[in-house]
C-alpha cells in the first residue's frame, strides 16, 4: 500500500497493478467523498503531494468546481490604484516596492484617485483595487514626511480616507490590499471598503530563512499574516487570500499552506477565495533568474486546492500571468480569473498585461464555461449584507446587483423601458455547453415533476447558453400546452381609494401619514364614480372589471359588499375581478366572521373571481422586511384556498426583483404549484416586476432597482416549467415589461397578456411609464408581430360573446376620471358617501 492510500484510509483493492489506474481510483473515491459534504481530513489532503498530475486529477477537480459554481467562471472589472509603491519589506521576487529614489511621490494624491475611478467608472469598472507597500512609514522618512504634509499619521490612516472619497463619490466599490492589520485598522477599513485581502503566499517559515525570498520582510512572517486573517475573520470583512507557487516551496507546504486557509475560513466563513498565483521572474530582482513554475505544476496545484477546499470555495488563478493556455486552467477547476482592467496595468506583474475581455470570453467558453462579471464582493457575501458588510455599504451594492448578487449588467427598469435590450449583456451566449444537471432540471419539469428549491434556484440562475436554452425549453412547453394562440380580456381597473394603514414599504400608491409624500393626492371615490367608470367600461367592449383599493382605516367587509352592489345595479352582466386576500382578510375581521362567511357574502353579492396580489413573495423572510404588518404567507394561501373551495376563481402573483432572492422565487413558486394540486382554483400566473423609482424602500435605499432583463424573462420561463401540469396560462405584464417587452416574454413560455385595462394607478404611482390603455388593436398587433394568433378572452378563460368584441374595437375615447377626495365619515361604518 502507498503512502497516499495509508493517508488517505482508502485502500485498492481490485483496480489492476498499473499506478495510473490505482490513482484514478483513489481520485474518485476523494471526489465522492467531498461531494457528500466531507471534506478532505488534513492526513488526506498533506498525501496529495504524492500525487502526480493526471488527467482523473484534472477531471475530478472540474467536477467539484461544476457542483459549486456550474458553468460560471467570474471575473471582476477593475481600476488598479497602486496609493503608494513604498514598502518595508524587501521580498526577492518583487518589482512592486520601490525605494524614494525611484518614485515621484511617496503617494497618489486623493484628487488623482478619485479621478482614474471616475474615469474607469464610465468604462463598466466597479472595483477599485487598492494595492501598496507594508507600513513604508516605519522605514522611509520620505512616507513620514508625505503623510504629515497631508495631515495623516500613518499609510493605514490614508489609505481610508482616498477609500471613502472614493465610495462617497463614485458608485465604484473598494477593496483593500493594505497587508497585515490589527483589529483596530480593519475597524477603521471596514467602512470604506466591500472587501480586503492578503496573500497568505505561503504558510512556510523555511521561506523566512536567510537565503529564502522572504528573509528580511517582517510582514511575510506565516503567524503575521495568519493573525491578521483571523482578525478580519471576526471583524466579519469578505477577504480574499491565496498562495504563490514556484519561490521555493515544497508541494507538501503549499497544501500546508491551503490547509491553513481551509481552518480559518472555517472559523469564520469568511474567505470569499482563494488564489493561485504562479512566481514569474522579473529582471532586477534576487530571484530574476529562478526558474519558473511549469504549467504542469500550476495544474497540479488547481487542482488540489479544489481538492482540499472542495465545490464552494472560489478558486482563481491570474489570466495575465498564463497566457495561451487558459482553457486548462479552467479544466483544472478554477471558477474565477480575478480582477480583470480594462484602463490600467497590473502593477505587480507590470510584464502580462490583462487579456482583453473579449478574448478572455472567447477562451472561457473554449472551455465550455461563461465569463460572469462579479463585484468585488461576491454573491453570498453581497445577500447577506447584515452580516458582512458595513451599514453604510448597503445601499452601494443593492444598487449594483442582481437578485443572484452578480452585477447588474443591463439599464433596463421595470415600468419604465420602453423595448427590452436588443442583446443583453449578461445573456450573451457564446457557445459554452449546457450542463447535463440543467438538462436533467429541464426534463424533470417538462415531465410534470414537483421540483425542488434547489433545481428551480438552479433554473434561475441561467446565464449565456444556458439562459437561451431554459426559455427555449419553457416556449417548446407553452407551445405542447396552450398552442400559439395568445390571449388577452378588455378590462377597465378601477382602485377606488389609495388611502391605507398598511405600511408597505414597496408602495407609492397608497396613501397614509408616512406617505403623503408620494406620488398624487389621496382620494376616496364616490360610489356613483364607481358606478360611471363601471358602465362606461361596458359601453366601450369590456367584460371584467378589476377593483383594489388602499385598506382605508374606516373600511369594513360593508364596504365591499357595497361596492359590489353599485357594480352590478351599473353593469349586471359584468364580470367583477376583485378584492386582493389583504381586503378579503381585512373586510372578515371587521364583520367578526370567518373567512369563508365573508368570502360567501361576497360571491352572493356578485363577485367573480379574487386577483391574486398582495403576495408580493409568499415566503416570511422577505415580508418581515416587505411588508411586516401585512398578511403573513400562510394566512394568503388561507384566503386563497378558502376562496378556491367556495368555487370562486383566482390569479396568482409574484413580485420580485427587491430584497429578494431566487431561493425566495423558488419557495413562492412551490407554495403555489403545491396550492393549485390541492384545489385547482388559479387560472393564471402573473409575475409583476418591481417597479422600483417612487417606491418608498428604493427611495431610502433599501432595495435593488427591480430584477435586470433576463431577471424578468426567466420568471415566465421558470414559472412555465415549475407549474407545468398545474396551470396553464403564464401572463406577461405589459405595464410592467412594457408591449415590446411583454412580446419578447411570449417567446419564453408566456401565452397570456392580460388585459387592457383603460386606467392603471398603482404601477404608475411607482413611477411606471406604461399602464393606461393598451386597446385590442394594439393587442392584436403586439401578438401578430411575434408569429401568435389573437384572441379575446373572458376573466375564465371563456370566449367573450361577438357584441362584447365589436364593441371593444369600437370603442370612443375614456372620459376624464374624477378622484373624489377624502370624506369625513363615521369611523367604522364602511358607508361610502352617494352624495
Amino acid at each position: 500500500m502507498s503512502a497516499v492510500e495509508r493517508q488517505s484510509g482508502f485502500a485498492l483493492q481490485s483496480v489492476g497493478s498499473e499506478p495510473a489506474a490505482r490513482h484514478d481510483a483513489l481520485l474518485a473515491e476523494l471526489q465522492a467523498q467531498v461531494l457528500r459534504g466531507e471534506l478532505l481530513s488534513e492526513q488526506q489532503a498533506l498525501a496529495l503531494a504524492e500525487l502526480p498530475g493526471s488527467p482523473a486529477l484534472l477531471a475530478a477537480a472540474g467536477v467539484l468546481r461544476d457542483a459549486g459554481f456550474g458553468s460560471v467562471v467570474t471575473y471582476s472589472r477593475k481600476v488598479f490604484i497602486p496609493l503608494t509603491h513604498l514598502c518595508r519589506d524587501v521580498c526577492h521576487y518583487c518589482t512592486f516596492a520601490k525605494t524614494p529614489r525611484r518614485i515621484e511621490q511617496a503617494y497618489l494624491s486623493a484628487d488623482d484617485v478619485v479621478a482614474q475611478v471616475k474615469a474607469a467608472e464610465k468604462l463598466g469598472c466597479k472595483e477599485a483595487l487598492f494595492t501598496l507597500g507594508e507600513r513604508p512609514e516605519l522605514r522611509y522618512r520620505a512616507a513620514r514626511e508625505a503623510l504629515d504634509a497631508m495631515g495623516f499619521t500613518s499609510t493605514l490612516d490614508y489609505l481610508a480616507h482616498v477609500a471613502q472619497r472614493v465610495r462617497d463619490e463614485t458608485g465604484v466599490l473598494p477593496h483593500l490590499n493594505p497587508g497585515c492589520m490589527s483589529a483596530e485598522e480593519l475597524a477603521l477599513l471596514r467602512p470604506v471598503s466591500a472587501s480586503m485581502g492578503i496573500m497568505l503566499e505561503s504558510a512556510s517559515e523555511r521561506l523566512c530563512e536567510k537565503g529564502m525570498p522572504h528573509h528580511g520582510s517582517p510582514d511575510k512572517l506565516p503567524a503575521r499574516r495568519l493573525a491578521t486573517l483571523e482578525l478580519a475573520g471576526e471583524a466579519r470583512v469578505p477577504f480574499t487570500s491565496g498562495i504563490l507557487i514556484g519561490i521555493g516551496e515544497t508541494r507538501r507546504e503549499r497544501i500546508e499552506s491551503l490547509l491553513a486557509l481551509r481552518a480559518v475560513h472555517q472559523r469564520h466563513g469568511h474567505l470569499q477565495e482563494v488564489i493561485v498565483q504562479n512566481f514569474r521572474a522579473k529582471p532586477d530582482t534576487k530571484m530574476a533568474h529562478a526558474p519558473e513554475p511549469d504549467l504542469a505544476e500550476l495544474l497540479w496545484t488547481l487542482a488540489v486546492a479544489r481538492l482540499v477546499f472542495g465545490p464552494d470555495m472560489s478558486i482563481q488563478a491570474p489570466p495575465n500571468l498564463s497566457p495561451g493556455v487558459l482553457e486548462q486552467l479552467v479544466a483544472a477547476g478554477i471558477n474565477d480569473w480575478g480582477g480583470v482592467s480594462p484602463v490600467t496595468p497590473d502593477y505587480v506583474n507590470p510584464e502580462a498585461p490583462w487579456p482583453h475581455l473579449d478574448d478572455l470570453a472567447q477562451a472561457t467558453a473554449r472551455a465550455g464555461k461563461l465569463l460572469q462579471e462579479r463585484l468585488t464582493i461576491y454573491p453570498r457575501y453581497a445577500q447577506d449584507p447584515a452580516r458582512w458588510l458595513d451599514p453604510v455599504l448597503h445601499t452601494p451594492v443593492l444598487r449594483l446587483v442582481d437578485g443572484a448578487g452578480f452585477p447588474r449588467t443591463d439599464d433596463w427598469l421595470a415600468g419604465i423601458s420602453d423595448a427590452p435590450p436588443s442583446i443583453a449583456a449578461d445573456t450573451l451566449g457564446r457557445g459554452e455547453a449546457i450542463l447535463p444537471a440543467l438538462r436533467e432540471v429541464v426534463a424533470a419539469a417538462r415531465a410534470g415533476q414537483r421540483l425542488d428549491e434547489a433545481r428551480i434556484d438552479m433554473l434561475f440562475s441561467a446565464r449565456g447558453e444556458a439562459f437561451n436554452y431554459v426559455c427555449a425549453e419553457a416556449d417548446a412547453l407553452r407551445r405542447e400546452r396552450s398552442g400559439d394562440t395568445v390571449r388577452y380580456v378588455v378590462n377597465r381597473n378601477i382602485n377606488y381609494t389609495n388611502i391605507c394603514y398598511f405600511k408597505c414599504k414597496f408602495c407609492a400608491f397608497s396613501k397614509g401619514k408616512h406617505s403623503e409624500n408620494l406620488r398624487g393626492t389621496p382620494y376616496d371615490l364616490e360610489l356613483p364614480e364607481i358606478q360611471r367608470r363601471v358602465s362606461e367600461a361596458w359601453a366601450r367592449g369590456a367584460t371584467e372589471v378589476c377593483l383594489q383599493g388602499g385598506i382605508h382605516p374606516d373600511y369594513t367587509g360593508e364596504t365591499y359588499l357595497q361596492i359590489l352592489a353599485a357594480v352590478k345595479q351599473a353593469a349586471p352582466a359584468m364580470h367583477v375581478h376583485a378584492f386582493s386576500p389583504l381586503e378579503v382578510w381585512q373586510g372578515a375581521a371587521t364583520l367578526g366572521i370567518p373567512l369563508a362567511d365573508f368570502l360567501a357574502q361576497l360571491k352572493a353579492a356578485g363577485l367573480g373571481t379574487l386577483p391574486g396580489t398582495a403576495a408580493e413573495i409568499l415566503d416570511d423572510e422577505v415580508r418581515a422586511v416587505l411588508c411586516p404588518d401585512k398578511l403573513n404567507t400562510a394566512q394568503w394561501l388561507e384566503v386563497m384556498e378558502t376562496a378556491h373551495g367556495l368555487g370562486l376563481r383566482t390569479t396568482a402573483t409574484i413580485m420580485f426583483g427587491h430584497v429578494d432572492g431566487y431561493r425566495h422565487w423558488a419557495r413562492h413558486l412551490l407554495r403555489v404549484r403545491d396550492l393549485q394540486a390541492r384545489t385547482g382554483g388559479f387560472t393564471e400566473f402573473v409575475p409583476l416586476a418591481f417597479v422600483a423609482p417612487e417606491a418608498p424602500m428604493y427611495l431610502r435605499g433599501r432595495s435593488r432597482r427591480g430584477p435586470s432583463w433576463r431577471e424578468a424573462v426567466l420568471m415566465h420561463a421558470v414559472a412555465r416549467l415549475v407549474l407545468n401540469g398545474e396551470i396553464d396560462n403564464i401572463q406577461a405584464s405589459w405595464v410592467k415589461l412594457s408591449p415590446a417587452g411583454a412580446v419578447a416574454c411570449l417567446r419564453a413560455g408566456a401565452n397570456d397578456l392580460g388585459g387592457t385595462l383603460m386606467n392603471e394607478s398603482i404601477t404608475r404611482a411607482a413611477g411606471a411609464a406604461h399602464g393606461q390603455e393598451l386597446p385590442p388593436a394594439a393587442f392584436d398587433d403586439l401578438i401578430v408581430s411575434a408569429g401568435r394568433r389573437p384572441a379575446q378572452r373572458t376573466t375564465l378563460y371563456g370566449t367573450p360573446p361577438a357584441e362584447r368584441v365589436s364593441a371593444a374595437y369600437a370603442a370612443t375615447e375614456l372620459s376624464a376620471i374624477v378622484n373624489t377626495p377624502p370624506r369625513r365619515r363615521e369611523r367604522g361604518t364602511g358607508v361610502i358617501a352617494t352624495d
